[in-house]
């Protein structure tokens, strides 16, 4: 419980941090409605922050990525709600376009949950590690819808370690 609570503050700590940087920039919000196998509903509101700098870019498109900071609301069936905290840096792959950019995201971060057990699911610490992959469309004027799906685990550093696993829909929109 003790480690469960350094590793909430942790996570909450480095959210505020993405504040204050962010402060100094342009953000974004982002806000997601999905489900996972065990049939939990997932809620999550983001705050992003692009790089603003790109890699190997051709006419084809570029690599970016952005910081992603989130509160996500597990609201389960079986057993009670739990909530996360995470924090994860994310690469994009957008391809070239002039109204619309389709594109590519992947990131691995960290979360801290408040409780270990999520529907049927151990999770085996608070600590987990987040995977993602989406696919979504950039609009002009900094819009963009998607689908993306999140992996939590906490890579065998504690067991049980039944992991858990979230699709959605997202919508990000400039601040």
């Amino acid at each position: 419980m003790f480690l469960m609570k350094k590793l909430f503050c942790l996570v909450a700590t480095a959210a505020l941090t993405l504040g204050q940087a962010i402060s100094a920039q342009a953000a974004d919000v982002s806000l997601s409605v999905g489900q996972t196998g065990d049939s939990t509903m997932v809620y999550r509101l983001g705050l992003q922050s692009n790089w603003d700098v790109s890699w190997w870019q051709t006419s084809v498109g570029r690599v970016t990525g952005y910081w992603d900071g989130a509160y996500t609301f597990w609201d389960g069936d079986e057993t009670a709600s739990n909530h996360s905290l995470s924090f994860a840096p994310v690469f994009v792959y957008e391809f070239a376009g002039e109204s619309v950019k389709p594109y590519i995201e992947a990131g691995i971060g960290v979360a801290a949950f408040s409780s270990t057990e999520l529907e049927s699911n151990q999770l085996g610490s608070s600590f987990q590690f987040e995977d993602r992959i989406g696919v979504g469309l950039r609009f002009a004027g900094g819009h963009e819808v998607g689908i993306r799906a999140i992996h939590y685990s906490n890579a065998g550093l504690q067991s049980p370690n039944d992991g858990v696993e979230s699709y959605a829909l997202h919508y990000r929109m400039p601040l």
